[in-house]
């Protein structure tokens, strides 16, 4: 689409324009110029961003029934989004990654921090699995596909088109193979001397959690020689990490028999099987349990799915990261260690680490802080939008 053709809109005189010239990616609708012209341009399509004297801004997706109105897509308004820009931005991202893994498994677009808003990438060797949680990366899958193609050489290409951002987008759920060939079974990944098994067409978002890796490596440090508990621990990643690390034997606990099932299969592939134990159940009734039957562990490690996945559910989420904390710490020994993680980006790592802090201590624990770990360097920050440094894991020595 040429330049006269595209949709125009513009920021109110109270906008932040400095803001979003400085990087900031989000155009929210309260800080447009917003009539029936504007709610009238389909999700999707691409607009010039114009300040509030006319001036240009650069080229933003657009979606009219989102909070978000628009997304950066590229500072020049003279860009054309086709396949050609895509290639551009994948061979970037994948000169990223390349440097950073000696194997094809890692995140390779991680949305705004790889100039692709709303577009999660993940990889599994000759498997890529996309998540186009935007409106306008989800009416250019094709253009996107053949791209990831050409740049990474992959064959096969599933769009987990699931999840609550796609609900705020007013985009549909949908799972499925675009290109190539469907995988015949859960798919193997090498990662910190473990191997784990990925259901990338049924799991929990694309399959692994690729974020918790640096982590999974520091929790295997302290691991020699540990009995080792590993709470929400989906297909196993702290407790398959720690047992690679020389940990004498782990607990996992889930709620899903499904992932379970993989983490069992992950274990018997390194060979730990007779290390491994999984307790199916929900956490905090298994933490209780656990308790009354005196259990106790050199290393807990607690990974929640999001407790406060928006502002409105912050406080409700603090209060169940404190008593998450308070529980696991009444099981761990003397010198031992407690993990707390969080994935919510509505909480800060300052809040996190209070509710984390107040629950070590109403456990009657004290606690050194000895590391704080953050996503690894395949989700890269954007430093203008907090919500993409979402997770936040602590290890305290008790």
């Amino acid at each position: 689409m040429t330049q006269e053709n595209r949709p125009v809109i513009r920021l109110r005189p109270k906008a932040n324009a400095r803001a979003i010239r400085h990087g900031a990616p989000w155009v929210y609708d309260n800080e447009l110029v917003t009539d029936r012209r504007t709610k009238a341009i389909p999700p999707g399509a691409v607009a010039i961003l114009e300040d509030d004297a006319r001036a240009q801004m650069g080229l933003v997706a657009v979606n009219p029934n989102s909070r978000i109105f628009g997304r950066m897509l590229d500072r020049d308004p003279e860009a054309q989004i086709d396949g050609a820009w895509f290639l551009t931005r994948l061979r970037k991202a994948l000169e990223l990654r390349e440097r950073l893994y000696d194997a094809p498994f890692y995140r390779l677009v991680h949305a705004e921090g790889d100039g692709l808003p709303g577009v999660v990438i993940d990889r599994f060797d000759d498997i890529a699995v996309v998540q186009p949680n935007a409106a306008w990366a989800d009416t250019r899958l094709d253009l996107l596909a053949d791209a990831l193609i050409e740049a990474t050489g992959v064959s096969t290409v599933i769009l987990n088109g699931t999840g609550r951002a796609r609900g705020l987008e007013g985009l549909p759920e949908v799972l499925e193979v675009v290109r190539g060939t469907t995988p015949s079974g859960p798919v193997p990944v090498p990662m910190n001397g473990a191997t784990y098994y990925a259901d990338l067409l049924g799991g929990q978002k694309t399959g692994l959690f690729y974020d918790q890796r640096p982590n999974h490596a520091f929790a295997a440090s302290l691991a020699k020689g540990a009995r080792v508990l590993d709470v929400f621990s989906h297909v196993g990643g702290f407790s398959l990490a720690m047992l690679a690390g020389g940990a004498t034997e782990a607990l996992a606990v889930d709620g899903s028999a499904a992932a379970l099932a993989l983490a069992e299969e992950g274990a018997t592939a390194g060979g730990m099987s007779d290390r491994f134990a999984t307790r199916r159940g929900d956490a905090f009734d298994t933490l209780t349990a656990l308790a009354e039957e005196g259990a106790r562990y050199d290393i807990v490690i607690c990974d929640p799915p999001s407790f406060a996945p928006s502002k409105k559910t912050l406080d409700a989420g603090l209060r169940a990261y404190e008593r998450i904390a308070r529980m696991a710490a009444t099981l761990v020994d003397e010198g031992g260690y407690l993990g707390l993680c969080s994935c919510s980006h509505a909480a800060s790592l300052e809040e996190f680490r209070a509710a984390c802090t107040r629950g070590i201590g109403k456990a009657g624990r004290a606690g050194q802080l000895i590391n704080t770990g953050f996503a690894g360097p395949d989700h890269p920050l954007l430093p203008q939008l907090a919500e993409s440094g979402y997770l936040k894991a602590l290890f305290y020595r008790l």
